[in-house]
């Protein structure tokens, strides 16, 4: 006998966890099933030690406005979206903790001013042009500028100790915030697992997926007893981080057809002495090396990780064929290989070889070659005080884009079939701080009858006070600028986000 469910989330992420509740909460008559095959939640992309934690608002991320307009000013367009979907995801966290679904903020976010660090002229001028465009907005007008490295060592003293004689130049935002998505997923599954109709499972992985009418067949395999179960569901979430292309080729979703998946492991230097981690409360973002991807953007981190504080550097990237940090294998990347995607992967390793080059060359990299890039942002890092560890996987969505294939550096891609009754998330940064828009997106799409009706609309206007708003286009509109404040204001209020003063 198979059990039938309304929605069945494959993994336990921040994904699966945002879209488990915010489904449950738009309609609670709704049966909500989570499978993971690890032994406790989010313990992938999402846990904390394999992500930067940066609650990713656009506003030190340099690497997320590269490109400049006409007028060879940058152009900050992505910087002010990704915040006003930042804030969308604040907003929905706080109406969690407001009706009861979580508690104790402070185990989960945490204010930590937000700073973009360059050095050398022409990365000095890049700079100051993108904050000439930022603090034009009023989501950046509190945003500082500053040449002057005692202002900079205000903001973050490490910076500009022991530095060379040479320009450098800091953004710095005291609104930042550091994230533990992990701790944050967990407690959402937990709240879920407990509602009517609703259930969590670990230790369960999903081995297939076959359309059979107008449900999804589900194939599980508990680990626990060694047991093969079955489910019906009318909707599938795929939120299984590096597993999810490989799940869609199993469920032959046609709209998977061309893409591929190209994984690029993670590594990070962690410094814990208490000496050096209270001398730097921040997050500092630089520039990328040429050929580095995205996720490998270098920065400089203060955060708390169960219960301590440290600092984090990198990430260092590196080659791997493995699409899961925990339960994956070395034959991953080819195993999800087919004759759609043969051609595109072939092309991206072409037309990609300073890339390829550029992992290859991070994972052999030795701990001297890797304290030079430290010394970089922190110029007087002695090595006795670090360690490497391993940091997560993210496998890059691969597709043809007017018939050539690329690399989705930056963003997620969502993948959604025809009939709409499967969905999944492929890519990466800035995915997980922006969860609510993302989730938000797919059951709009997915749950079209759901969010036709009034009931739904005025749910959501409590969730997300700013979610019909255009945010990102105000200028000089002083209502929705007052209005913006006070919803902003209200969330962090709620989510206990007191921000420390500096001159």
């Amino acid at each position: 006998m198979k059990e039938e469910t309304d929605v069945l989330l494959i993994g336990s992420g921040v994904m699966s966890a945002n879209l488990g509740a915010l489904l449950k909460c738009l309609d609670p008559s709704l049966r909500i099933e989570l499978f993971e095959v690890s032994e406790e939640y989010a313990q992938e992309s999402s846990n904390g030690w394999n992500n930067a934690g940066t609650g990713h608002a656009g506003i030190c991320e340099v690497s997320y406005t590269p490109d400049r307009g006409r007028d060879g000013e940058v152009k900050v367009d992505k910087a002010i979206e990704i915040f006003e979907e930042f804030e969308q995801t604040k907003q929905f966290w706080a109406y969690a903790l407001k009706s009861g679904m979580i508690d104790r903020p402070e185990e989960f976010i945490t204010s930590v001013p937000h700073l973009s660090f360059v050095y050398g002229q022409e990365q000095v001028d890049f700079l100051k042009s993108r904050f000439r465009g930022m603090s034009r907005h009023p989501f950046f007008s509190s945003m500082q500028y500053s040449e002057d490295r005692e202002k900079i060592r205000e903001w973050a003293p490490l910076l500009v100790e022991g530095r060379e004689d040479q320009p450098v130049a800091a953004t710095y935002m005291e609104s930042g915030t550091d994230v533990n998505f992990g701790v944050l997923s967990r407690k959402l599954i937990e709240w879920l697992g407990k509602q009517p109709g609703c259930a969590a499972h670990l230790r369960h992985r999903v081995t297939g997926l076959r359309k059979k009418g107008d449900c999804w067949e589900v194939s599980i395999r508990d680990l626990k007893k060694n047991v093969g179960i079955r489910r019906r569901s009318k909707f599938v979430f795929v939120g299984a981080g590096g597993g999810s292309l490989p799940l869609l080729q199993k469920a032959g979703v046609r709209e998977i057809h061309g893409y591929g998946g190209f994984p690029i492991g993670g590594q990070w230097l962690v410094c814990e002495k208490p000496e050096i981690v209270s001398r730097h409360h921040a997050k500092v973002y630089g520039l990328s090396p040429g050929a580095a991807p995205t996720m490998a953007v270098p920065h400089l981190d203060s955060r708390v990780l169960e219960g301590k504080r440290a600092l984090l550097f990198g990430p260092y990237a590196a080659w791997t064929t493995k699409f899961l940090h925990g339960g994956g294998s070395f034959w991953d990347l080819p195993g999800s290989l087919r004759w759609h995607n043969l051609l595109t992967l072939l092309k991206v390793g072409v037309a990609n070889l300073p890339l390829v080059g550029y992992l290859v060359q991070q994972g052999l990299q030795s701990m001297n070659a890797r304290m030079r890039e430290l010394a970089n942002f922190y110029p007087d890092a002695k090595a006795e005080d670090w360690k490497l560890i391993d940091a997560g996987i993210r496998v890059q969505a691969i597709k043809k884009e007017d018939g050539d294939a690329g690399i989705v550096h930056f963003g997620t891609e969502v993948v959604t079939s025809e009939d709409l009754s499967i969905s999944a998330l492929l890519g990466a940064s800035p995915g997980a701080s922006v969860c609510v828009n993302i989730v938000l997106e797919v059951a709009c799409k997915c749950f079209a009858d759901l969010f036709d009706q009034s009931e739904t609309q005025d749910r959501l206007r409590e969730m997300i006070p700013s979610l019909d708003q255009n945010l990102a286009g105000m200028k000089g509109e002083e209502e929705t600028i007052r209005k913006y404040r006070d919803w902003s204001q209200s969330a962090e209020r709620e989510l206990g986000l007191i921000r420390r003063t500096t001159s």
